[in-house]
């Protein structure tokens, strides 16, 4: 099953969009593996049409991928095969949007799209810093991936929104590494926005920036988050910096209620593509 109003052609796309069913390294409530398949199946409850960016799904030119082949409790092959995946579409000059499965999955998307724009900056949407060294023995894990990103990229090269959760040595690294802005989304976003110019820019937004209110359906919620309506202002807000790759991540399906959080994904991968999206090739 595709993403409703996927282009039949992948050669026809500007954006593809694909999955990766990993959660081998979740720490508290696992499931997120089905987070792909779900934001797709639910997607046909949503309109091709955004009213706030007054452009369709067909206009963004986008074509569904489905997921990578992870596989199951390898993190190594997962990740390899991620990593080989996204820098196959960037190779096509197209823009990936990767659905997750755990955060561990940005990194090697962030790896590949930095392979092609060294000047890469990530703007990152979190309750959670994700900074540190390792998490019980492991340094690849949902709760080191912006550590490891740190190490790849450099200081000052992150961007970090919204966390709320975290050691005193992650808040302290974030502080001093990175562009850090704990509690805070929407008007830090507004005011970092025009110091970015053309710079490339990869988006990565773990689900649990929002408050558990909106999404009950992610593995570790965090309460005092966002409402859904100010992460979607944040989608809007950059829709005309120079994006080179996003990913949304972290959905449980499993601890959903009503579909509320895939819904609520689906429509912020819908809107997006359409914000991203350049449109259909000829």
């Amino acid at each position: 099953m595709q993403f409703m109003g996927s282009l039949d052609r992948e050669d026809a796309a500007s954006l593809v969009l694909f999955g990766a069913p990993m959660d081998y390294t979740t720490s508290f409530r696992p499931g997120a593996r089905f987070g792909p398949a779900r934001v797709r199946e639910v997607s046909e409850g949503l309109e091709e049409y955004s009213y706030r960016l007054d452009r369709d799904l067909l206009q963004a030119g986008f074509f569904d991928a489905g997921d990578v082949l992870c596989p199951f409790g390898n993190v190594e092959r997962s990740l390899q095969a991620i990593g080989a995946e996204t820098q196959r579409i960037l190779a096509g000059g197209r823009l990936p949007l990767l659905v997750g499965g755990e955060h561990l999955v940005s990194l090697p998307a962030i790896a590949a799209v930095h392979a092609v724009h060294p000047e890469l900056v990530i703007l990152h949407f979190d309750a959670h810093a994700d900074l540190r060294s390792d998490y019980l023995g492991e340094t690849k894990s949902h709760a080191t991936v912006m550590g490891r990103v740190l190490d790849l990229l450099g200081a000052k090269r992150i961007y970090q929104f919204g966390i709320r959760s975290g050691t005193r040595e992650e808040f302290t690294l974030g502080r001093s590494a990175n562009h850090f802005y704990p509690g805070a989304v929407l008007e830090p976003l507004q005011a970092v926005i025009p110091t970015l110019g053309t710079v490339p820019v990869y988006i990565s937004i773990d689900i649990d920036v929002l408050d558990p209110a909106h999404v009950p359906g992610t593995g570790t919620p965090e309460a005092g988050g966002i409402s859904s309506t100010e992460l979607l202002e944040a989608i809007y807000a950059m829709k005309h910096l120079n994006v080179v790759g996003m990913d949304i991540v972290e959905l449980s399906p499993l601890l959903d209620n009503s579909d509320i959080t895939s819904l609520l994904v689906a429509k912020l991968v819908r809107e997006s593509m359409i914000a991203f999206g350049k449109g259909v090739r000829a």
